[in-house]
């Protein structure tokens, strides 16, 4: 079997045992999942009118601002589940006895990763389904837009999901882990995903501009509302791809420190 061959079929087995993690223990899926959209129903149906009224609207329009950053915190709320998985098998010694058999060493952390994109991608859909429920219309996209708009939050997931991979590869347990990933549902209520940032305040809005959440933010309202993107699209694009790199070189780096 060709070396290309084995690390399909090992990172097919490691993804199988992943996702019948994620069914057979889904209350961590499910508790991470539900703070997005209780900031979704809380913002919406408690701070929307007021809110969107600062938008030169109502309700509704807020609710169209408001899903495309509610879309992307999903993404990272999701894969703190994903750090706090990849802990766990690290501080039970599944991972020191993975290094011992005759398995592609990769795919541990390629099954790792593709089923947190999956389970990101689902979340996703389901926090969008909520999202359409109480209003959300995206009626000026395209099909193109509609194809852009999921490659973006593939790729945001993606990113994401190495650097939760090395967050739990250095955490020595799985509550560490957690908190060590915390950023990653943090910095979306410090970004544009809530207010526009030119109605922050001036000493706080180079903090809310200058992260990777924003500009993604920003370009999936732009696809899906069609709003301008300006250079937010080939900035979200940039920070995805320097996020998956670091990440993907720190696990497996992390990984491949076998201990004395």
């Amino acid at each position: 079997m060709s070396t290309l061959s084995l690390a399909v079929r090992d990172s097919s087995t490691m993804l199988r045992r992943n996702l019948l993690h994620a069914r057979r223990y889904p209350s961590l899926t499910l508790n991470l999942l539900l703070t997005p959209i209780m900031l979704l129903l809380l913002f919406v149906y408690i701070f929307g009118d007021t809110l969107g009224a600062g938008l030169g609207g109502g309700r509704s329009e807020y609710i169209a601002y408001l899903v495309p950053g509610l879309l992307l915190m999903t993404i990272g709320s999701t894969v703190i589940g994903t750090a706090v998985s990849v802990s766990t098998d690290l501080t039970e010694g599944i991972i020191a006895r993975f290094r011992t058999m005759a398995i592609h060493r990769g795919s541990v952390l390629v099954g790792h990763v593709i089923g947190s994109v999956l389970q990101s991608v689902a979340s996703v859909v389901l926090v969008g389904a909520v999202g359409v429920a109480i209003g959300f219309r995206s009626t000026d996209a395209t099909v193109l837009d509609w194809l852009g708009a999921f490659g973006l939050l593939v790729l945001f997931a993606l990113a994401l999901t190495w650097i939760a991979v090395g967050m739990g590869l250095i955490s020595p347990s799985a509550e560490a882990a957690g908190n060590n990933a915390m950023p990653l549902i943090l910095l979306p209520l410090l970004s544009s995903a809530f207010v526009p940032v030119d109605k922050m305040p001036g000493w706080f809005q180079p903090i809310a501009e200058y992260q990777p959440f924003t500009p993604a933010i920003e370009t999936l309202r732009g696809l899906l509302l069609g709003t301008p993107i300006g250079h937010n699209g080939w900035l979200a694009v940039a920070w995805c791809a320097g996020l998956a790199i670091l990440g993907y070189f720190w696990a497996t780096a992390r990984f491949n420190n076998d201990p004395e």
